[in-house]
């Protein structure tokens, strides 16, 4: 990878010596027309950039709730299902991970619901990726998406730094259907 980062950097190079070079000409001999060359290229390079993260923001893992017992979450860029949750009445943004047993919640979005994770006891402890870390069990009293609504949905709050919450198994069993369709995931009630 690193071979790959270093032409990367001397392709990069290359082009902006080129360009470099050639707005130095071009400043020299029309100032005021090269200019404008330039701030026109800045604002098309500009709008280019602020369309294309619009439709990544748009398109990515986007969910919607059919009939009020359907939800369709369609794949997110870096092939993920992300979905969001409303829990205790707070959006929560999760990846859903059909490995995870729990909802596992990382200590910042466990805060943002009104779990203070400083006066938790971490009893528990989970497997993951990076290693083993300890856990607490918690309970939370509303998880909604859209019109489907659960009460008192048991998790745990994971003592690391867990970027995303995840959304697991037992709370995706809740849910008569769960199956993958092209790149939609489908969950129904």
């Amino acid at each position: 990878m690193i071979g790959d980062d270093y032409a990367r950097l001397g392709y990069l190079a290359l082009l902006l010596i080129f360009l470099g070079g050639y707005l130095v000409v071009e400043m020299r001999r029309r100032p005021g027309a090269a200019t404008r060359q330039i701030l026109a290229w800045v604002l098309i390079f500009a709008a280019v950039i602020a369309g294309v993260a619009l439709w990544s923001e748009f398109n990515d893992g986007r969910q919607r709730v059919i009939d009020g017992h359907r939800v369709e979450v369609r794949i997110g860029a870096d092939n993920h299902f992300h979905m969001t949750l409303d829990l205790n009445g707070v959006p929560v943004r999760f990846v859903v991970d059909t490995g995870a047993s729990d909802i596992a919640l990382s200590q910042r979005d466990a805060g943002r619901i009104g779990i203070d994770p400083d006066r938790l006891a971490y009893l528990g402890q989970a497997r993951t990726a990076n290693g083993i870390v300890r856990t607490a069990r918690v309970t939370i009293d509303e998880v909604a998406i859209g019109e489907i609504t659960d009460r008192r949905v048991p998790a745990t709050v994971i003592e690391s730094e867990l970027q995303q919450s995840l959304l697991g198994m037992t709370y995706l069993r809740r849910f008569a259907r769960v199956s993958f369709e092209g790149n939609m995931l489908v969950l129904e009630r």
